[in-house]
């Protein structure tokens, strides 16, 4: 069943202006201080009436009122002087078509490519087929110019894109420069360096809050921020560009739309996370390797540096930014996480986001949002988790690829001009991008729904696995457009595992040995690349042992599996042992595993060992002085639950505790435990854990004082 819900959209003011016998309409929709010009004429035989242009960032979108049995109109633009009359020539730079948009009897084109700033002429006509009906009356104006007052000090900046009208990208050393002024410059920024490149070229992140971005990840997590990474593959920077101009105007604009949505939330943007790839103007990074199929693996340096980031800033929604080879498509298609193993919360919400909301804006901007597949193109990447925009879901992120038609194709004939091409692209990406900035300000509370039911969904640990699937998209209601839906991509039988193990058991070797899968076949250990994952390993004995009722237990057995397409190692399944129910007290010691069982009694967890319990009611209480590892999720326990001691690893997830809950002393610098979406009829209190505990924004409900620190838990 297709996922819905009402979406709240966020309008901007407009400016709207009358020009000579031009009559303007009293709103329209388009970009903040945009400009609508109007033209009404009498009216001949299927002439387009009612043409408007509204300026905005980089385009201007043009309405009109449709003509009966119109197949699809062509939209001219002509370059004019102050006094309108023609400098250039008149050229169809656009054509509309019925799939363009999901509101038909309201036609609108973005119209892009041109140099922000000159002023232009803009004509419709209908055709019936190929026969050309009347154009429109004229409507001219003056288009908006590249954000940023001249004379203002950080206004003025502008990147090497800018300067040279398209004709030339931004270089990695004018980009460094531009990052570093608009840090200076600016109180709202602060850049971060997130790790290098192979060739040791800085990846650098703007952190960005008004007045001022909080001052440490953990902080910045806290405001449930939203990323951006504009430039996996080297030679695709058209997002590049729309990120380096959009973070100018973020730093410096005083616009309020601006200043609410920095004031609710921390905007982290990525400009280049292939540096070297973009340098060489080449997919892949210096190795050769493409970086969209490694951020599960995270072989390289620049996708383990993105994945630590995503470990310690936490955003809850995100865009990843490309471009796309089929100029059949529309301008910007899009398709969210589709592994299976993504919790169906962050799915839907992903998919609401695409739907219910860039659908609904792209229709009323004129530009063209469709589902990757549209138009036979998108059969590619499917369910790979090696893939940012499912690594993401399956790190309950709400997210979506976005593509950007690299050709103008048949619906934008004037592309073959390079500066016009590299234009469009770009500033249909920041359209884009600030859609995705008013719907995570929008739909926060449901975006955090979505990933609070995903943590303790996967928790649970209970369901199958997938190691290879997508969820099924449907075809999209025609007529935007209903043909060609993404590709199906259902999971044949050797790609499922009904039985899910309760954690994955590794040898010294698998976890600890030499690694030769990285550059100059040097490569981190999977020690070191589950530790920047951030999951929790528990050791006992000579072995290692990750559980599966952790928040990103849909990813963990992809990389720990046999089974799996990509994986790390192939670790040894481990799974419940003995009864599953036990009349009386339980003593816990080595490694145990319950699920989906009953303790008629007290649990003690020795020194040294490690409780894993999901789906368990335990009638009694829970105690565990110097353990290794404590997990307990989906469970209930009916009495005090007290943990103190640990050496290892503490994750209390969707537990109903009939009783007080205790923290002590655990943890050994490394290990943050979790305490989340917990419902405790008692007190809780923590103290001397180090690092303190965290609940990853998904409160805990107390019947009780919350003391120490618990207390904002």
């Amino acid at each position: 069943m297709r996922y819905r819900r009402s979406t709240v959209a966020v309008l901007s003011g407009l400016l709207v202006a009358t020009l000579g016998t031009f009559t303007a309409p009293a709103a329209a929709l388009g970009s903040p201080n945009s400009t609508r010009l109007t033209a009404l004429a009498a009216e001949e035989p299927n002439q387009v009436q009612g043409l408007a242009v509204a300026q905005a960032d980089g385009f201007a979108t043009l309405t009109w009122t449709p003509v009966a049995g119109a197949t699809d109109y062509q939209i001219e633009r002509t370059l004019v002087d102050g006094g309108d009359t023609a400098t250039g020539p008149s050229t169809v730079v656009g054509v509309w078509r019925p799939n363009r948009q999901i509101n038909n009897e309201k036609p609108t084109f973005a119209d892009a490519g041109f140099n922000p700033g000159d002023r232009f002429q803009w004509r419709v006509r209908a055709r019936f087929g190929t026969e050309v009906q009347p154009y429109s009356l004229p409507v001219s104006g003056t288009t908006t110019a590249p954000w940023g007052d001249p004379a203002v000090t950080g206004e003025n900046l502008r990147t090497q894109w800018e300067t040279t009208k398209a004709a030339q990208y931004t270089s990695d050393v004018n980009e460094y420069a531009y990052t570093a002024a608009v840090d200076e410059l600016s109180e709202r920024v602060r850049v971060v360096e997130i790790g290098r490149t192979v060739l040791g070229r800085p990846i650098n992140m703007f952190v960005i809050g008004y007045p001022t971005p909080p001052a440490t990840a953990a902080a910045v997590a806290a405001t449930s921020p939203l990323s951006i990474n504009c430039n996996v593959h080297g030679g695709e920077p058209g997002d590049r560009e729309a990120c380096l101009i959009m973070a100018r105007k973020l730093a410096f604009s005083k616009d309020s739309r601006t200043l609410d949505l920095l004031s609710h939330t921390t905007v982290l943007i990525v400009p280049t996370i292939n540096g070297d790839g973009r340098a060489a103007n080449t997919r892949g990074n210096s190795t050769g390797q493409d970086l969209n199929r490694d951020y599960s693996l995270i072989r390289q340096p620049e996708t383990f540096a993105f994945v630590q980031m995503l470990r310690e800033y936490r955003p809850v929604a995100g865009y990843d930014g490309h471009e796309f080879g089929n100029s059949s498509a529309g301008d910007l298609p899009m398709l969210p996480p589709r592994h299976q193993n993504v919790a169906t919360s962050i799915f839907n919400e992903s998919q609401h986001m695409i739907e219910g909301h860039m659908y609904e804006q792209g229709a009323k901007d004129g530009w063209w949002p469709c589902p990757y597949g549209c138009a036979n193109g998108g059969n590619v990447g499917l369910g790979e988790e090696t893939i940012l925009r499912n690594t993401l879901g399956l790190k309950n992120v709400v997210n979506s690829l976005l593509e950007l038609r690299s050709s103008g194709g048949a619906t934008r004939p004037d592309e073959g001009n390079t500066a016009n091409n590299r234009r469009r692209k770009s500033y249909s990406a920041m359209w884009t991008f600030n859609q995705f900035l008013d719907y995570h300000r929008a739909n926060l509370p449901a975006i955090k729904q979505a990933r609070t039911e995903a943590i303790k969904f996967q928790t649970s640990n209970s369901s199958r696995i997938v190691f290879r699937g997508s969820h099924l998209i449907p075809a999209h209601p025609a007529p935007h457009p209903g043909e060609s839906p993404p590709v199906a991509d259902a999971p044949g039988p050797d790609q499922i595992l009904d039985n899910a193990p309760c954690a994955y058991k590794l040898t010294e070797e698998q976890y600890n040995g030499a690694r030769t899968d990285g550059p100059g076949s040097v490569g981190t250990t999977v020690a070191q690349r589950i530790r920047a994952h951030g999951w929790k390993v528990v050791k006992s004995g000579d072995a290692y042992y990750v559980p599966l009722n952790q928040p990103e237990r849909g990813l963990i057995p992809l990389l720990l599996d046999a089974q799996g397409a990509e994986e790390f190692v192939g670790g040894e399944r481990v799974y419940p042992t003995g009864s599953s129910r036990y009349n009386g007290p339980l003593v816990v010691s080595g490694f145990t595993c319950l699920s989906d069982g009953t303790v008629n009694g007290p649990v003690t967890v020795r020194p040294g060992a490690t409780l894993v319990a999901t789906g368990t009611t335990i009638n009694g209480p829970v105690s565990a002085a110097g353990a290794a590892g404590v997990f307990l999720t989906d469970s209930t326990v009916r009495g005090p639950v007290s943990i103190s001691g640990t050496s290892g690893a503490v994750n209390v997830v969707d537990v109903n505790v009939s009783g007080p809950v205790s923290l002590s002393a655990n943890g050994t610098g490394v290990d943050v435990p979790l305490l989340a979406g917990n419902s405790v009829n008692g007190p809780l209190s923590c103290a001397g854990n180090s690092p303190a505990p965290i609940n990853l924004n998904i409160a805990n409900t107390v019947q009780g004082p919350k003391s120490g620190q618990c207390a904002g838990l």
